[in-house]
């Protein structure tokens, strides 16, 4: 396990299985704190269990998931749901509820029994909406939303909940490409907060200008963590996704810039 003195949420000898079909066994791993870590890898190879077991959506079936030092288990739901925060690959919401009482359900955490609505709690929604640009929608019914829409919107009740640590499974499915920068530029400026984020993302580009950290996966372990300029390396590239490809400097921000090599379609 490779030992960041500043990790709050670690995994210990864990291992996950669906249906006594083990997905990941004996993984160790601590994610850096204030950190901006993306989870990339092949499909299949345990990106997303992984992901839902650091919100205990998933039981471990060896090992633990520890926050601050005290194993998940321990923690009550509200209070886990203060400090981390998840956002599912496919989230559905209730039937003809609006965006606004969606997103406001992010509070649900901070809210004593019997409690009234708060300042606070107007303020966090109300900048929740602002930061994911749907509060023009605020009183569109979420159904009635396209699928880049809704993302936006789950996105903002995620935000809402003011947790300092942010798990995005697949956070930019469904959005066009400048909503998928748009998204990834406020997970990097909540980032540059202190926030806490941990993401799973397909485009290894992506994955290589935002994060500051990377856990690269395969057929359920851990293959390599580290910087991306550290990690993402043409051997790499090869071995886990079968991909010949050069690896460059990305010409805007210096970050390593994955270029597939042109395959030969004449045979």
């Amino acid at each position: 396990m490779n030992s960041h003195p500043s990790a709050r949420l670690s995994a210990t000898d864990l291992s996950l299985a669906y249906d006594n079909r083990v997905v990941i066994d004996a993984l160790s791993s601590d994610i850096p704190d204030a950190e901006f870590t993306a989870i990339i890898g092949p499909n299949g190879c345990g990106k997303s269990t992984f992901l839902r077991s650091l919100a205990r959506v998933l039981a471990p079936t060896r090992g633990e998931i520890s926050l601050d030092g005290r194993n998940l288990v321990r923690y009550r739901p509200k209070e886990l749901a203060r400090r981390i925060s998840l956002l599912p690959q496919s989230p559905v919401a209730p039937e003809s509820i609006t965006v606004a009482e969606l997103v406001a359900r992010g509070r649900f955490p901070h809210q004593p029994p019997f409690s009234r609505w708060s300042t606070a709690d107007e303020r966090a929604v109300a900048e929740a909406m602002q930061a994911t640009g749907v509060t023009d929608l605020s009183t569109r019914y979420v159904d009635e939303l396209s699928g880049g829409q809704r993302q936006r919107v789950w996105v903002a009740m995620t935000l809402a909940q003011e947790a300092g640590i942010l798990l995005l499974d697949e956070p930019t499915t469904f959005l066009d490409i400048s909503h998928q920068l748009e998204l990834l530029d406020l997970f990097a400026r909540l980032h540059r907060t202190g926030r806490t984020i941990v993401t799973v993302l397909h485009d290894l580009n992506h994955a290589a200008r935002y994060a500051s950290h990377l856990i690269v996966m395969d057929q359920g372990r851990i293959v390599a963590e580290g910087a991306p300029v550290q990690v993402m390396t043409e051997r790499l590239v090869s071995d886990v996704f079968g991909v010949a490809a050069v690896v460059v400097a990305d010409p805007q921000s210096g970050t390593p810039l994955v270029v597939p090599r042109v395959r030969d379609n004449t045979a």
